[in-house]
């Protein structure tokens, strides 16, 4: 029993040793800035700033108590999660602050995971701020960090860093979509999928590990490194396909940013007002007014839009004109969907001509999407605006639309007249099926990527991934470590990963030393 007893820990320190080598952040261990047995009590404003009917005091920390009793005149303890009504007075000068509702939250069944209370009280700001002055007077309470309160529910396991960020974007989410999104992660569907990846990466270390260490004292079961071989070739495979995602979820998060672009006096300005619902931009029949990017956002169908106007691209003297046509290519090129507007009165008559004067406008608008390039690239994130159809013949415009279907080749294009606002329906309806596409439906199919850290340590974990299968049949010492660079990549993603779990996984999974 004795040398399986020795190798069994010998095991241990490997694994031990070879994490504690590395820095905290290396290691992947989320290190709190403040330590998370806290004994500060800490309050802060939960609502929104300014009046409103209610505004929500919060407090967190094991002087909540006391501070019921002081501002509360609390003889006994509150029922959790019971609402009583109080006289909210100043601890030091007994003065009356306000009436309000007094909540009590006994740890760990809190946000926090600490005693809480809150004070729910009249949104004016003088009742605010006396209240607070209050707080800020009694010995062991401060006033809270910004995102403190998460930071503590964070280190108390209440939420993961996915699910923080979550929390996050659901706060600032301006549009449906946008919420939707933000409340599936901060229910933590995403930091499960994360960590299903990490617990099987684990497993896979584990074995490995016990592979190395005790193979020679033929304790490990035949094929182990057969089915390590399978479940990271298996983990690889669905950590890519998540990648490939088009980046929607990100998309989805920021905002989609659509770009207007086109020659001069085409109508970008006009489109821009028309469809923000305002005067954003100046509209004026000299070419060249627009000069600089004029930005606005827009909720369009639910989807979060970051609509840019540009300058009219042309040749040019005026030395601000060359550079607002500079900026307007650098934001073309860095559009998710460009609006390339043309003046319906300079198509060619002939509605059979119009097809290839569309491809070679293009080219000039979209030089990266040139014919030469393929136009198939260009449908995908491009719709071209024919504004000004007020201006042309009815018959004239539905021979150019018929052309237009049988040009497969080309963008889908939209008559639309902004100063008639004829055709605009059905311009939005094309260009709200485009955004959805581009941010994908956030309660369909798996989980979206919506942070670009995210991004950047699953692509570590698939290289390190790639080290496994490099070193595997050379140094199995080198291909454990790209296994467990994978795993503190995802480890940095959920904010969780130790060497304590896979030793837990050493013990529980091989049987050794029996």
């Amino acid at each position: 029993m004795l040398p399986c007893t020795c190798g069994l820990w010998r095991s241990a320190f490997h694994t031990l040793k070879t994490f504690s080598r590395a820095s905290p952040s290396a290691r992947g261990l989320c290190i709190p800035t403040r330590a998370v047995c806290d004994a500060e009590t800490i309050f802060a404003l939960s609502s929104g700033h300014g009046r409103c009917g209610v505004a929500v005091v919060r407090v967190s920390g094991p002087a909540s108590s006391m501070v019921l009793r002081n501002m509360a005149g609390l003889t006994q303890a509150l029922p959790p999660r019971t609402a009583l009504l109080r006289r909210i007075t100043d601890p030091q000068s007994k003065e009356l602050l306000d009436r309000g509702l007094v909540l009590w939250f006994k740890g760990p069944h809190s946000f926090t995971g600490e005693d809480s209370a809150e004070f729910h009280i009249h949104g004016g700001p003088a009742v605010i701020t006396a209240v607070l002055q209050a707080l800020g007077s009694l010995e062991g309470v401060r006033p809270a960090e910004a995102g403190e309160f998460t930071r503590r529910a964070f280190h108390a396991g209440k939420l993961g860093l996915t699910e923080v960020e979550g929390l996050g974007d659901l706060i600032h989410a301006e549009t449906e979509a946008q919420r939707r999104q933000a409340l599936r992660q901060m229910d933590g569907e995403l930091g499960r999928l994360y960590q299903d990846w990490s617990y099987r990466l684990k497993r896979c270390l584990a074995h490995v590990e016990a592979f190395i260490d005790f193979s020679e004292d033929e304790l490990i079961e035949d094929g182990v490194l057969n089915q390590v071989d399978s479940s990271v070739c298996q983990l690889e495979t669905e950590i890519e396909r998540h990648l490939k995602d088009e980046r929607r979820g990100e998309r989805l998060r920021t905002g989609v940013q659509v770009v207007i672009a086109g020659a001069t006096n085409a109508g970008k300005s006009s489109l821009l007002n028309t469809l923000c619902q305002r005067p954003a931009a100046i509209v004026s029949p000299i070419a060249g007014t627009t000069r600089d990017i004029v930005e606005t956002s827009l909720d369009i169908g639910g989807f979060p839009v970051l609509l840019s106007d540009t300058a009219g691209l042309r040749d040019s003297s005026d030395s601000v004109e060359r550079e607002g046509v500079r900026r307007a290519r650098q934001r073309v090129e860095q559009a998710d969907l460009t609006l390339v507007v043309v003046d319906s009165t300079q198509l060619p008559p002939d509605p059979q001509l119009v097809p290839a004067f569309l491809q070679e406008h293009l080219s000039t608008v979209l030089p990266s999407l040139s014919p030469e390039a393929g136009m198939k690239a260009a449908s995908d994130r491009v719709l071209l605006v024919l504004n000004k159809s007020d201006l042309v013949p009815e018959e004239q415009r539905e021979r150019t639309e018929g052309e237009l279907r049988e040009s497969p080749g080309l963008p889908p294009a939209c008559f639309l007249s902004c100063y008639t606002s004829t055709g605009l329906e059905d311009f939005l309806t094309v260009l709200q099926s485009r955004v959805k596409t581009l941010c994908g439906d956030p309660l369909s199919g798996a989980p979206s990527l919506t942070q670009a850290r995210h991004r950047a340590h699953l692509q570590q974990s698939v290289q390190a991934l790639n080290q496994y299968h490099q070193y595997r049949d050379q140094d199995l010492a080198l291909a454990a470590e790209g296994v467990r660079l994978a795993l503190t990549h995802l480890g940095r993603i959920t904010g969780r990963v130790g060497a304590e779990e896979i030793l837990d996984i050493i013990f529980r999974d091989f049987c050794i030393g029996k």
